[in-house]
């Protein structure tokens, strides 16, 4: 069973282009004021953004995964922040597309088609040992449940109509997906994120504080859709891969409209600049491969779905290993590439670039702190085991304080 594609490339695109470029208008002065996003994400969920992937049947477009990479490129390369704050969405669209059908399933792709939209809070917050779950949800007599605890890094949870949050069972120490109520008594949010990067994400602190979760809204974790940890990173690889091309943008806008040349260049006009024309290539070169590589990791993650309803758990589990392996191959080149021609643009501009004003110093700030959120180091030693010893990846991995070594 594979989910039919509904719309082209070319009617996704006449779709959600001309809002892509209104965003982009304004991203310089929101990241200069540091204006959170909340009208850009409304005119998102206007135009049907939420659910892109969603199938035409249940209100959405039918998109396949490489669509809906490809979207997020765009919506990257008009501004960074929004396919991050919209992460933890797109993941739970995916889980709720490999769900069992049934009531449960059909009611959250409506609430898709309606424009809710999902964020998300995993990480706890504090002093807590590697792998421990701090935040509980505890069974009420009435059949409902109540949440507890602390995260921070809750991505789209400012922005969220619902939130995805890793929790654990107060009753039988079970790890699951607690979704709540984002509006609600017990919630609070706070936009206290302070990365030198993709400041207006919605990545703050979130607390709970006996919040409600409905009982059906309890789900075990260990039917999470197996390529999630894959697919998490390749919406990382194309917020690069949008940053890239936001570079090369910026960077030929600036060559083209710069009047000032330096005595010692080699044309009257910078434009015409056989050095500077030379700089402009290699970084359209690298925007180039950012996003190539990007979706053909995405391509992957397709393969990963489709072979979810093949019935054919081998193939399955062999689709789940080779997106894992490939998002991880694509994410040591292509933090590389971004990151080199995020600090390369300059080389065709003058000192005048780095005014504040000009905020072209965002695109590395952005693509660096991207780059930060799972160590390349660790990826690589990944794939080399693999290459060498066909040693499986890990698909899922937590993160906290560690055993500390005595005398």
């Amino acid at each position: 069973m594979t989910q039919p594609t509904a719309a082209t490339d070319q009617q996704l695109a006449e779709r959600f282009n001309a809002v892509f470029q209104r965003i982009a208008d304004g991203v310089v002065q929101r990241e200069l004021d540091r204006t959170l996003p909340y009208e850009p994400i409304e005119w998102l969920k206007q135009a049907g953004f939420g659910a892109v992937r969603v199938p035409q049947a249940d209100g959405g477009a039918g998109a396949s995964l490489p669509q809906l990479f490809k979207l997020l490129i765009e919506l990257a390369a008009a501004d960074s922040n929004l396919p991050q704050a919209l992460r933890a969405h797109f993941g739970f669209v995916e889980d709720r597309l490999v769900a069992m059908p049934g009531e449960q399933r059909d009611t959250w792709l409506r609430r898709f088609a309606d424009g809710q939209l999902v964020g998300g809070a995993w990480t706890e917050t504090g002093d807590v040992k590697l792998g421990q779950v701090v935040t509980q949800v505890t069974p009420q007599a009435d059949g409902s449940w109540r949440l507890n605890g602390r995260k921070f890094y809750s991505t789209g949870s400012l922005y969220a109509d619902w939130l995805d949050i890793y929790a654990q069972r107060a009753d039988n120490g079970a790890d699951v997906i607690a979704v709540t109520r984002a509006r609600q008594p017990g919630i609070e949010h706070s936009d206290d994120w302070d990365g030198f990067g993709q400041r207006t994400t919605g990545s703050g602190t979130s607390v709970f504080r006996d919040a409600e979760v409905e009982a059906d809204n309890i789900v075990p974790f260990e039917t999470r859709f197996k390529y999630q940890t894959a697919f998490y990173q390749v919406v990382l690889l194309s917020i690069l891969a949008g940053i890239g091309k936001a570079v090369e943008r910026d960077a030929a806008r600036l060559v083209r409209e710069r009047k000032r040349v330096f005595s010692h260049g080699n044309a009257p006009r910078v434009a015409d600049d056989a050095q500077i024309q030379q700089v402009i290539g290699q970084l359209s070169a690298q925007a180039y491969a950012a996003e190539a590589i990007t979706l053909r990791a995405a391509a992957a993650l397709q393969r990963a779905y489709d072979s979810h309803f093949s019935g054919d758990a081998s193939l399955e589990h062999q689709a789940n290993v080779e997106a894992e392996l490939e998002s991880a191959q694509a994410q040591l080149v292509v933090i590389e590439l971004v990151l080199r021609a995020a600090t390369d643009l300059f080389n065709a501009l003058g000192a005048s670039a780095v005014r504040e004003a000009t905020q072209l110093d965002r695109h590395w700030r952005n693509a660096r702190t991207v780059a930060s959120h799972n160590p390349q180091v660790y990826k690589a030693r990944i794939i080399g085991d693999w290459v060498i010893n066909g040693t499986e990846p890990p698909y899922v991995w937590q993160i906290g304080n560690g055993q500390q070594k005595t005398a």
